[in-house]
């Protein structure tokens, strides 16, 4: 069929939804949404045999959903109605939710339904990490079975009942309030993971205005409820009435006539406003029983290495490439021959951190430090000679974050992850080593059309290219757990040791040929005349999308930023 897609942001559902429709034969085109709704005329210029809306924020106009099929992916079950569903289901503290898809029709959420699909709301879970898993999962098996439906031609959807109905509005920032002062750590909690990444607890802080993004809770750090107590990695920690949350990021209050602002690690966003607190570094190994937060971790089972790392909406700067490269040597001094790389759920990495670069004195600057740190962790992986790595994904992984799992000898991936392994959007010629190992993997042919077209990739598609070389099939919280028995099963194999003595000699071939620096010196050559060139659309594009904004002179149907 020809499925259109009408999405006010080309986030992670929506690429989502776009690639398990095209899995499955269909031919999908995308439509934005923009400020102004869903335009009559660019849905007929289409002329699809079914809309499905995967992530909308305005209504469907009448003249579209009276003359074509409209889907609307709606995150909450049958019944439940209103823009801020999965917000106040974390809030109130549910443990199991679902996503219903429903016909557009005259009034918001009412339509019948057509499939609707249940999930397990895991603890501790913040509201971007479950969208992008256990909500992208359900949409993902009630899409295919309404479109599965429609295609039959003979399933009619279930109308719904108006009395049984719960209907509520956009939740408002007061309902989000934090009460420093009176409520404890569990609430405090609730409150910041149900607004995360977007669109944040407004608070005060410091004399200023900013949203609280994504929250964590501390063990041991006590103090007077609502001051700072300390700072670890960028996130800033707050003591509670009962103890203390650690913020990772923060985002001012857009000023009346003033651009848009964006979300930066907490210590930089407060800049010269933050008091004399502590740093105190995440221990890389804690001990048993503690819970505080620590955005880099490595653990052992037997004869593996998990280095576990997870930075908010995957972006990685300076300081992020360095830590992890101080901890990738450090787990090649454990004993293992197996060492796996990724965080136990939600994105593996985006690459270069996109918010640090725009916040910084010299952008352009920033970019190649970045870029150069980036480069020193791909490299260290591709180098490492004496085991096997195997990279984990559990989420997400674009750009360079795709590139850095490249770089291992293994590539494992969640079956609800997506893959946009290209730069072309951002105007970026690309580093990390991808001409040799992007190549490497799939081929040449193949590696110029993924940069050429930038389109996203499933899974199963990627498994197909050969991108990735395994495809687990599971929720985003049993994925760990597979992982460590397979990579186990690896590690004790028969083959490993000749596995490791032919990864070693295949190495020392390709640097006699080619040496990494070579390739390197290649990409960073173009890289930095981008970066040096103020005229360079990458500039442009890279203040458009960490301000959420329409990008110049990217197509269209791709001219929506990630959430």
């Amino acid at each position: 069929m020809r499925v259109l897609l009408v999405a006010s942001a080309f986030n992670s559902l929506s690429q989502r939804v776009q690639c398990e429709l095209r899995d499955r034969g269909h031919a999908v085109s995308v439509e934005p949404a923009g400020r102004g709704g869903v335009r009559p005329d660019a849905v007929a210029r289409h002329a699809p045999d079914l809309v499905v809306a995967p992530m909308l924020t305005a209504a469907i106009p009448e003249e579209v959903w009276s003359a074509y099929t409209c889907l609307i992916v709606h995150p909450g079950p049958p019944g439940d109605r209103g823009p801020s569903s999965l917000d106040r289901a974390l809030q109130g503290g549910v443990d199991r939710w679902g996503v219903t898809v429903l016909q557009a029709v005259g009034e918001m959420d009412a339509g019948p339904v057509w499939a609707s699909a249940a999930f397990d709301v895991p603890a501790g879970v913040g509201k971007s990490d479950l969208y992008r898993g256990e909500v992208a999962d359900a949409a993902a098996e009630a899409v295919l079975l309404a479109v599965e439906r429609f295609s039959s031609g003979t399933y009619a959807p279930v109308p719904q009942s108006p009395a049984a109905a719960s209907v509520f509005p956009y939740m408002s920032q007061e309902e989000r309030r934090i009460d420093w002062l009176r409520e404890p750590t569990s609430s405090v909690l609730r409150r910041l993971r149900a607004a995360d990444s977007h669109p944040g607890v407004l608070d005060r802080l410091l004399g200023g205005e900013w949203y609280l993004c994504g929250g964590h809770e501390e063990d041991t750090l006590t103090g007077p409820p609502g001051e700072l107590l300390a700072t670890r990695h960028g996130a800033v920690c707050r003591a509670t009435v009962d103890g203390a949350v650690w913020i990772p990021q923060l985002r001012p209050r857009r000023a009346p006539g003033r651009p848009a602002t964006f979300k930066l690690p907490a210590a930089l966003a407060l800049g010269d406003r933050l008091p004399a607190v502590p740093e105190l570094p995440g221990p890389l190994r804690p001990p048993a029983g503690r819970s505080t937060w620590s955005d880099i971790r490595y653990e052992e089972q037997g004869a593996v290495g998990f280095l576990r790392f997870s930075f908010p909406g995957g972006a990685m700067g300076v300081d992020h490439c360095r830590r992890l490269l101080d901890a990738y040597r450090v787990a090649l001094t454990r004993p293992t021959d197996v060492l796996v790389l990724g965080g136990r759920r939600d994105f593996f990495s985006n690459g270069i951190h996109l918010g640090v670069i725009e916040a910084a004195a010299d952008p352009a600057a920033e970019s190649r430090a970045c870029i150069e740190a980036m480069d020193d962790l791909v490299e260290a992986v591709l180098t490492t000679t004496d085991r096997l790595v195997v990279a984990a994904l559990a989420g997400n992984a674009a750009a360079g974050g795709a590139m850095l799992a490249l770089a291992a000898d293994e590539v494992w991936c969640r079956s609800g992850c997506v893959l946009n392994p290209h730069y072309r959007l951002m105007g970026l010629t690309g580093s990390e080593f991808w001409t040799y190992t992007l190549p490497r993997r799939v081929g040449a042919a193949a590696a110029g059309r993924l940069m050429r077209e930038a389109e996203p990739v499933s899974a199963r598609a990627a498994l197909g290219l050969g991108l990735v070389d395994r495809v687990v099939e599971c929720g985003p919280e049993d994925f760990a757990a597979q992982v460590a028995r397979s990579a186990e099963r690896l590690a004790s194999s028969a083959a490993l040791r000749s596995r490791v003595g032919a990864k070693k000699a295949a190495r020392e071939r390709d640097e006699a040929v080619r040496p990494l620096s070579d390739w390197r010196a290649e990409e960073l050559k173009r890289m930095r005349g981008v970066f040096d060139d103020p005229e360079a659309p990458y500039h442009a594009l890279r203040s458009a999308f960490v301000r959420k904004q329409p990008r110049p002179g990217v197509p269209t149907t791709l001219d929506m930023p990630e959430l």
